[in-house]
């Protein structure tokens, strides 16, 4: 009799739980899978406190019925009620996965992240000269993702405080309390070693080490001098060019002059960005405790100068692409195009220095990049293209072929094509001529022996 009540009672407080979590989905805890059922209420320590506070209160209601008690509830009542608590183990395993999934996500700040991987991945492609290898691009980028969700999440570890005062950071999982900071190291360590001995398995030792100093300069660097000096904008962007040039390197397995070309676009492009973004943030800046360019500019006549006049010096990096070699005259004239729209939102924001023109450039710098490197990727030339670009009235030398003997078993010398030159890399020969006014295209040449 005390074992059917004890059951009932279970039973009841199990089903009323089930219904007070699917009610109120902020009051359900996402570690109860592994412990609900657990008479000793073991909590997971890595959660907040208020969540251990109202695990261990559900946990700690009855005694756990033993296995006799439930098959007999099971014949009394309903069958399916025995295996209730194993679905109930399931659908909470499945929450507690989703919860730590969005914080791994926050934390990761995932969508800035895949930023850099397109800058990494842009970076892998302009190095690889004629053939791009697939396997390595994905490693690269996989590789670069990890290694800023390390750095990102270290980020957020050293910032906790400063973001609990700003309102559009007070939300993430640290400030909110949702994921613990020893838990959020952990996460943050395991995937930025792991990103790092990606590189250097499957790229090289040199962009390993580019992603490894670029995340101590970004986490131990960057962070803490945002708190003390307003030339972390500066640092940082230090920070944001590196990515392309560890995507080079992790294809070429070098830096070289051409490969500096994204990276400083990068470099210029991330101040009036940053500038526009600190100009509209500067009340919640000053609330976070950091030390940004607009709060020592109350006018903002210093910030949008300096905004206008970095974006100046993008202007002339697509005519050194093309006089380099590294992409076509038309992204000569597409880079100066997009640089020039960029510049006059500058312009317009130094002139009118307003919420609306600072948002306008804001959302200016927003497309430039991407434009920017599809333009770049587009436009590129080459291997053989560049070396006509240097020596463009070199006269290839077209290698004979043997005769062939056609069916009807008369002698015939076949007119074939023939894409003949020596590469410049040690890749696979290809022959160009340089003929007016298509410098770059293949020209097929017919050989009669």
């Amino acid at each position: 009799m005390w074992r059917s009540s004890a059951t009932l009672s279970f039973s009841s407080k199990l089903l009323s739980y089930s219904s007070s979590s699917s009610s109120n989905f902020n009051h359900f805890h996402y570690a109860s899978a592994f412990s609900i059922f657990s008479p000793n209420a073991v909590v997971d320590h890595t959660l907040s406190p208020s969540h251990q506070r109202f695990y261990s209160s559900s946990a700690a209601s009855s005694p756990s019925p033993s296995s006799d008690s439930v098959i007999k509830l099971g014949f009394l009542a309903n069958k399916s009620d025995a295996f209730r608590p194993l679905g109930f183990k399931a659908s909470d395993a499945i929450q507690l996965a989703r919860h730590y999934g969005r914080c791994y996500w926050e934390l990761s700040k995932a969508r800035l992240s895949m930023l850099v991987v397109a800058t990494s991945g842009t970076g892998y492609v302009l190095g690889s000269g004629n053939a791009v290898d697939l396997v390595g691009l994905c490693c690269t980028c996989a590789g670069t993702m990890m290694v800023a969700a390390s750095a990102n999440s270290l980020n957020q570890v050293f910032e906790i405080n400063n973001d609990a005062k700003m309102k559009r950071t007070r939300l993430r999982p640290l400030p909110s309390g949702r994921i613990a900071i020893p838990h959020a190291v952990t996460w943050a360590s395991s995937v930025g070693i792991a990103g790092t001995v990606l590189l250097a398995y499957k790229a090289n030792m040199l962009a390993a080490s580019l992603a490894a100093s670029n995340l101590v300069l970004y986490a131990f660097v960057y962070t803490p001098l945002k708190q003390i000096h307003p030339v972390n904008t500066w640092v940082g962007a230090i920070v944001g060019a590196i990515p392309p040039l560890l995507g080079w390197a992790a294809a070429s397995g070098q830096i070289s002059l051409n490969g500096l070309i994204l990276p400083v676009a990068l470099y210029f492009w991330q101040i009036p960005h940053f500038m526009a973004l600190a100009y509209l943030c500067r009340d919640d800046y000053a609330a976070g405790g950091y030390k940004m360019f607009s709060l020592t500019d109350a006018s903002g006549r210093r910030t949008a100068a300096v905004a206008f006049r970095n974006c100046l010096y993008l202007v002339p990096l697509g005519f050194i692409a093309y006089d380099w070699g590294v992409a076509s005259g038309w992204f000569c004239l597409e880079s100066s195009l997009i640089t020039l729209a960029i510049s006059a939102a500058a312009f317009s924001f130094y002139r009118d220095r307003t919420t609306q023109k600072a948002r306008r450039m804001f959302y200016a710098s927003l497309l430039y990049l991407p434009v920017f490197m599809s333009g770049l990727l587009f436009h590129r030339l080459s291997d053989e293209q560049q070396c006509l670009v240097e020596n463009p009235d070199r006269i290839t030398e077209l290698s004979p072929f043997s005769e062939d003997v056609t069916e009807s078993g008369k002698d015939d010398r076949k007119k074939k094509l023939s894409y003949v030159t020596a590469s410049p890399l040690g890749r696979a020969p290809v022959a160009y001529a340089s003929i007016a006014p298509f410098p770059f295209l293949p020209v097929p040449s017919y050989v009669d022996q």
